[in-house]
């Protein structure tokens, strides 16, 4: 895994990359549904509540924020938090 974070041009951005299986591109627009599971075989007991990505967009959005997923199948897939300019503080 690996995380950024970096300015750009209208704000900044923070992205987290991983290798893994990748998600087919029919399952990316359902991943911020309360609930939403990609492997319907696994249990909350075994995979979690499908609540995780559904709370980090309902954050962004409090933040006027938007949420970006790409995925490659067999590469691994990039969450991306894009921050407005007028929501962040240089240093």
């Amino acid at each position: 895994i690996r995380l950024a974070w970096r300015t750009t041009g209208g704000g900044a951005e923070f992205a987290v990359t991983d290798t893994g299986e990748g998600i087919e591109l029919m399952h990316i627009p359902h991943l911020t549904e309360r609930f939403y599971r990609v492997d319907t075989a696994r249990s909350r007991a075994s995979g979690g509540t499908g609540l995780g990505l559904s709370i980090v967009k309902h954050v962004l959005l409090r933040h006027d924020a938007s949420l970006e997923i790409e995925s490659d199948i067999g590469r691994g897939s990039t969450f991306r938090c894009v921050f407005p300019a007028s929501r962040t503080v240089r240093v």
